[in-house]
């Protein structure tokens, strides 16, 4: 299984520091340099993450100044990759249903047979 992109890893630590009160609403995420640091990561991932937050109207940027928190994260969404694995198992319950209810006609009719 891929792992997400350290973008994604970095606003997802973020939004659940949101969540819990760490960063709450009105105040300042750190900065950009603080989220490299911190993070160790890239400018160009530490700004992604960023703006992931911006996007889902978690945070907003005073230009000159910093980036605030302007909302909590409601209910976690499943991914789409959960949401297809979801999918395939409901796709071989389904074969699995069929083929046993096949195997059991099967078997009822060598039963039949047997006992004649």
């Amino acid at each position: 299984m891929a792992r997400s992109p350290k973008y994604q890893q970095v606003a997802d630590d973020l939004r659940a520091k949101i969540a819990s009160g760490t960063y709450p609403i009105g105040e300042p995420l750190p900065s950009t340099s603080a989220l490299m640091s911190g993070y160790d990561v890239s400018i160009t991932v530490a700004r992604a993450a960023i703006k992931q937050l911006q996007a889902e109207g978690l945070a907003e940027g005073q230009p000159g100044k910093a980036v605030y928190v302007v909302g909590e994260p409601g209910p976690s969404q499943p991914s789409a990759e959960f949401s297809e694995i979801t999918r395939r198992i409901e796709d071989l319950r389904e074969a699995l249903d069929s083929a046993m209810t096949q195997l059991d006609a099967r078997v009822s009719e060598l039963e039949k047979k047997i006992r004649r």
